[in-house]
């Protein structure tokens, strides 16, 4: 078969697709393409000599171009330092992790700090690929720029061969026969998730779960935005940063053609319980897509679930009050209130109390400008990253204690992308609360042509729907129990 080039795909034929669905995507034939993409594969590596020597001597024999694809080592500070073996990629760099951390996720950033590809590719330096697997899972990247692509892994504790025998085997696309297959066992977990879910493509909320970091691939643009991966976290970095890239629009990809193997011992299967009981306050914090790992009725998180934005400014004090007080009164306290108005524009200095032009505005500052779920804010940026939700609510509307944990409950039994919540009629304007996802705002303004109307292309991808907002238990202040307007 004839090697296609793989041209660019232009912005106004980029794919959109719905949810997780990607099978709406056909990736090239292995070996029957001519990628244009460059990857820049970094490696995190830890007083992993021995392991790391195959990895890279498996690299060096990649279907992949040689002169697309870059190899960055990070010797993350052991004793003795890294080095670099006989066999590794023709463009292979060592580079010792940046001073003040340390982790995986660290190394991580120093490697991306030093990386030139299109596409940055993590592989861990307990990982050997196969021939194609570089090459299968760029292939997806030509298709579509958000995608996050992962391989299939099976785990071996068998005697290590030699790095010379690792090239030789998968060079000659022999790899599978590196190691006794009927000995070795696959990631069950992910292959149970995958399973389930056609290929992740029926899991529009939590396919980013079965993003692993021992081989994984993205465009560069998408792993800036998402804002890298948390040094704080020494394990379960790669399930937190799957969140976050979710919440950048990512559409996951688990190619089984992509095959590993990871060799040694395997911390999940050894320690899992303790692994567990180790990340799971980590993730409780940062994973508002974690329900399960919610449960406290009361308590806050590092990262909400919500952020509901109200506006403050030229609007009396009274509705703003109601209507910040019964979110903060929700059933489903994981959420925090965004109070948007002009607070650097309040003058300062001598004024009459009662006759102050910027009375109503003070009161709003003075009544939430030390309660911690409230933040005071002159702008809110174009999506609630990383929030899975904004919900937009105008001032004197309130919702009942469980309108929240209502709208959240459905919006990810169905994939909803935006609810718009018709309030009330006034002449020809529709007034209206709106709960935003915000996975669905992001790709929908990668995706967006010129002059293309924002909701046009979030129906595409999630799906807008409209509701009435008094069945979701939403009320003018007047007719409040509790919460009298004066």
């Amino acid at each position: 078969m004839t090697p296609v080039p793989a041209e660019p795909v232009p912005a106004s034929r980029m794919p959109r697709i719905r949810g997780n669905d990607h099978s709406v995507l056909t990736p090239p034939v292995l070996g029957a393409w001519t990628p244009r993409l460059s990857v820049s594969v970094i490696i995190p590596a830890y007083r992993s000599q021995r392991t790391l020597d195959l990895t890279l001597a498996a690299l060096a024999a990649q279907s992949y171009p040689a002169h697309l694809l870059e190899a960055i080592v990070v010797d993350d500070g052991g004793d003795p330092p890294l080095r670099l073996p006989e066999i590794v990629p023709e463009r292979t760099r060592l580079v010792r992790s940046d001073p003040g951390g340390w982790g995986a996720a660290w190394a991580c950033q120093t490697a991306v700090r030093h990386a030139g590809g299109d596409v940055v590719h993590r592989l861990d330096s307990d990982v050997v690929p196969y021939r194609d697997h570089v090459e299968a899972l760029m292939r997806w990247h030509h298709l579509a720029d958000y995608l996050v692509v992962t391989g299939a892994l099976r785990f071996t504790e068998e005697e290590l061969p030699s790095p010379a025998d690792v090239h030789a085997a998968v060079a000659g696309d022999q790899a599978a026969k590196l190691f006794d297959w009927s000995a070795s066992r696959p990631h069950a977990w992910i292959e149970d998730q995958v399973a389930k879910t056609r290929d992740l493509c029926d899991a529009p909320i939590e396919a980013f779960k079965v993003h692993v970091g021992a081989s994984a691939s993205m465009p560069a643009w998408l792993y800036h935005a998402a804002g890298g991966m948390d040094p704080d976290l020494p394990l379960g970095e790669d399930t937190e940063f799957g969140y976050r890239l979710a919440q950048q629009g990512a559409v996951f990809v688990r190619d089984a053609a992509a095959q590993a193997w990871h060799v040694g011992a395997h911390t999940m299967r050894h320690r899992g319980e303790e692994a567990k009981r180790h990340n799971w306050p980590l993730l409780a914090e940062r994973v508002p897509a974690l329900r399960w790992l919610r449960k406290h009725p009361r308590r806050q998180w590092l990262v909400p679930c919500v952020e509901v934005v109200v506006e403050a400014g030229g609007v009396p004090y009274e509705p703003v009050r109601a209507t910040v007080d019964a979110f903060l009164a929700s059933t489903l306290p994981d959420l925090v209130v965004t109070l948007v108005g002009p607070w650097s524009a309040l003058p300062t200095g001598r004024r009459s109390p009662l006759d102050d032009p910027w009375l109503d505005l003070r009161l709003s500052r003075y009544s939430y400008e030390h309660e911690p779920r409230v933040r005071l804010a002159e702008s809110v940026p174009p999506d609630a990253s990383p929030a899975m939700f904004r919900l937009t609510c105008p001032p004197g509307w309130t919702p009942s204690p469980d309108t929240v944990r209502r709208l959240v409950t459905e919006a990810n039994a169905n994939a909803w992308g935006v609810a718009c919540l018709a309030l009330a009629e006034t002449g020809d304007t529709v007034i209206t609360a709106r709960l935003e996802r915000t996975a669905a705002v992001t790709r929908a303004r990668h995706l967006q042509a010129d002059a293309e109307d924002l909701d046009d292309v979030i129906d595409e991808v999630f799906g807008v729907h409209w509701l009435d907002g008094p069945s979701y238990g939403f009320t003018w202040q007047d007719d409040t129990p509790g919460l009298p307007s004066r």
